[in-house]
Formats: C-alpha cells, sequence, structure tokens
C-alpha cells in the first residue's frame, strides 16, 4: 500500500526560514505534529461526512519557489479584475508585486504581504497569526498553518472607511503544484472595509489551492467580503474564513462559487453582543465537480442577528454539499437568526446532500432553517414556451432568475455587476 501523502509532506518539511520568528516556528511545528497524527480530513468526521478527500491524498502537491509566470497570471486575472481597487496578487503562493495595486491607500491602512511583514514587523503579529479558535479545527488549518508561504495582510485602523475595494488575487498556473496561504484581515473599531477574494487558475491544470482568512472586526466595524471562486476544472480548493464579530461588529460573506473538481468552502462566524452577520452563497457545479458549502456561526452574546441563504444549481453528475450550524449560546438570549438552503437539480444524476442545523441554547430567541430541493417548474417553462420561447432558452431564464436572487442580496456596485454579467454569460438566453 502507498504512503499516504500528508505523511509525505511532513517528511518534505523544511525547517523555518532563518529569519522568521521564534513564535512563528514553534506554531508550524505544534501543526505539523498534529497534521502527521491526524492528516487530512476524512468521511468518518461528521463535518466531513459528504466530502473525500482521497483525491488529495493521493497526490504530492508541491511549493513553487520562483519565479512566478507573471505574463499567465495576467491573462487569468484580466476578465475578473475590478477597475477601480487597491489589490495584491499572489501567483502559485507568491508574492506578484508587478500586478499589485496599492497607490493612494488612506493613512491607517496597511495592505502588504505577510511574507514581507514578517521579516520587518514578525513580533507584531503573534498576537494574531495562528489563533483560529474554532471548536472543529481540522487536518486543512494544520496543513495550512505549517505550510503556508505568504498571504496578504489588511490592517484598518480605527473609523478609517475604506471608500474603494481591496481585491486580493490567488493565481495558479503550475500542474501539481501548492499554493498555501494565510490571509490576516483586522478591521478597526468604527471602521470599514470591502474585500474582495478571487482564486484563479488554468482551465486543464491539477493544482490545490488552500487558503485560510483570519478575521477580526472590531466594536462597531464592519466588514463585507466577497469570495469568488473560478478554479480551473481540474483544481482541487480549500478556502477556510474564520472571522470574529466584536461588539455591534458587522460581518457580511457573499459567495460565488463556479469552478474546481473537488471544492471546499468553509465560513464561521462568532458574534459577540449585538453584533450581526449575513452570509449569502451560490454555487454552480457540473461534469462532475463536488462542491461542499460549510457554514458555522456561534451566538455568544445576546441580541445578534444572523441571516444565512445558499442555493445551489446542479447538473450533469455533479454532487454538491450545504453543512450550516447556527449555535446559540447560553448567554446569547434575543438572538435572532435564520437559514436557508435552496437547491436545483437540473439532471437525473446530480446529487446534493443538505443538512442545516440549530443548536440553541438559550430560550428567549427567534430562530429558524429551511431548505429544498427540486427541479425547474414545468408549468413556468410552459408559460414562457406559450410566449414564444423555445424550451431551452426557457429553463435557462428560470435557472437565471433562481441564481441572480443571491447576487442581488448584493450591495451595489462593481462585484455586483462582476457577478451579474458572470452569470449572464452561464446563461445568455436569459439577457
Amino acid at each position: 500500500m502507498s504512503e499516504p501523502s500528508h505523511r509525505l509532506y511532513v517528511e518534505a518539511y523544511r525547517e523555518p526560514a532563518a529569519n522568521e520568528p521564534a513564535w512563528l516556528s514553534r506554531l508550524r511545528q505544534q501543526a505539523l505534529a498534529r497534521f502527521e497524527t491526524s492528516g487530512f480530513p476524512s468521511p468518518r468526521d461528521e463535518e466531513w461526512r459528504y466530502t473525500n478527500v482521497a483525491p488529495i491524498e493521493r497526490k504530492l502537491f508541491t511549493a513553487a519557489t520562483g519565479p512566478a509566470d507573471v505574463a499567465a497570471a495576467a491573462a487569468l486575472i484580466e476578465s475578473c479584475r475590478i477597475a477601480d481597487a487597491w489589490s495584491l496578487v499572489f501567483v502559485d503562493g507568491l508574492f506578484a508585486p508587478e500586478l499589485s495595486e496599492r497607490n493612494g491607500l488612506p493613512a491607517g491602512v496597511t495592505l502588504e504581504s505577510l511574507a514581507s511583514l514578517l521579516e520587518t514587523d514578525g513580533d507584531g503579529l503573534e498576537d494574531w497569526l495562528g489563533h483560529i479558535g474554532n471548536p472543529d479545527n481540522h487536518g486543512f488549518l494544520d496543513f495550512n498553518t505549517a505550510f503556508f508561504t505568504d498571504g496578504a495582510v489588511l490592517r484598518v485602523d480605527e473609523g478609517v472607511v475604506l471608500e474603494k475595494p481591496v481585491q486580493l488575487f490567488f493565481v495558479s498556473t503550475r500542474s501539481e503544484g501548492r499554493a498555501t496561504l494565510r490571509n490576516l484581515i483586522r478591521i478597526g473599531r468604527n471602521a470599514e472595509a470591502r474585500v474582495v477574494e478571487t482564486h484563479v487558475g488554468a482551465a486543464e491544470t491539477g493544482y490545490l489551492g488552500a487558503v485560510v482568512n483570519q478575521i477580526e472586526i472590531g466594536d462597531n466595524g464592519g466588514l463585507n467580503h466577497y469570495k469568488l471562486q473560478l478554479d480551473g476544472g481540474r483544481a482541487y480548493h480549500f478556502g477556510g474564513s474564520y472571522a470574529r464579530v466584536a461588539r455591534d461588529g458587522r460581518f457580511g460573506h457573499h459567495l460565488l462559487s463556479l469552478g474546481g473538481l473537488l471544492v471546499r468552502n468553509e465560513t464561521h462566524a462568532r458574534l459577540a453582543r449585538a453584533a450581526q452577520t449575513e452570509m449569502n452563497g451560490l454555487f454552480l457545479s457540473e461534469n462532475r465537480q463536488h462542491v461542499d458549502n460549510h457554514v458555522r456561526v456561534d451566538h455568544d452574546e445576546p441580541h445578534g442577528s444572523s441571516r444565512v441563504t445558499y442555493r445551489g444549481i446542479l447538473k450533469d453528475r455533479s454532487r454538491g454539499v450545504f453543512q450550516g450550524r447556527i449555535v446559540v449560546h447560553a448567554d446569547a438570549q434575543k438572538t435572532d437568526a435564520e437559514m436557508n438552503n435552496r437547491n436545483l437539480l437540473l439532471s437525473d444524476d446530480a446529487e446534493i446532500d443538505t443538512k442545516p442545523q440549530l443548536e440553541i441554547h438559550a430560550d428567549d430567541v427567534k430562530c429558524a432553517h429551511g431548505v429544498t430541493i427540486g427541479r425547474l417548474d414545468p408549468d413556468s417553462v410552459f408559460y414562457l414556451e406559450s410566449r414564444g420561447i423555445d424550451a431551452a432558452a426557457a429553463r435557462e431564464m428560470l435557472t437565471f432568475a433562481f441564481a441572480v436572487e443571491i447576487v442581488e442580496r448584493m450591495r451595489p456596485g462593481p462585484f455586483h455587476e462582476l457577478l451579474r454579467g458572470m452569470l449572464l454569460a452561464r446563461f445568455p438566453n436569459a439577457k
């Protein structure tokens, strides 16, 4: 029997760089020890019951050592770059300053590569990096901590409101390549920002992307986080966002997942007193894609609110997963929480597993959840056909209408327009 690749990763682990802070070296070694013991998650873990990452474990993806293929990356991001935005671009896990745009950042804002900051101000990150603190940490998080090569750091100081969004690009160009990155986002008290996280890769190139976001939002701060996942058709993607929202803070998370072969989108939020979160997600899968969306909201304190709305559209022999859990802890009285998941199957062979859950330990709360799985309404298709629209176009129009409701929940602006355009490209007869 061949050796599981997680042990090969452990054997290939290199000693930390000489200039790496001692605290980070310890953090990596601790994560590596856990990863050596547990490996990648498996369907034996309840939270991974519907997603088998064995195809990842049969491969050994390697990190790039440079130089990055900047020309290939530039071509890949051209169609999804927001014109009026600051940006950081990472190609195969390496920072590409020549493709990034940081001119004109206001005072009180730091936008930098993590590797650069670790060289110049590593100790300043000790109280931040690595403290993910979720109850169901798993092998991908330890894998990321042990092997991350770089990432983005966005720090918005107290009272600063960023007028333009920040777009973070993660571009993959190498076959059997690995991009392991850790992003740190900290929004200060009364500060606000928008971040657009964009993943793209070469269409027929197999690679692994494992990107983790640590997000902290201060009192009355706000962050709208948009994730656009457009990986190539042979790509493996793990993306996790873990947010802590302080009193009266606001965290918006908006996902459009269109690419990849095996995908796991994971979003967690912990809410303090009167904090709010709104999470909207949409995925479209085809061929033999497997797309797993995993959401968890923890209401730790009173008067918080959460709205989780996810939709899936599946065709061919693709498979989708939605696992959502809202946990209302004992002190979180007056919580207002809703979770909704709707799915549209466009073929007999498509499959969805959905599992929304409420876990309530307080008695004065308002919580609800719902789920639907269905097909296009034949009466609606017939209605459009009776008005001269052919059957194929009628189905596209109805599918587009189902999908675009998620996009319409997002704040008007360049990202909203970008997503709407991408959906119209998928359903041209809906125009």
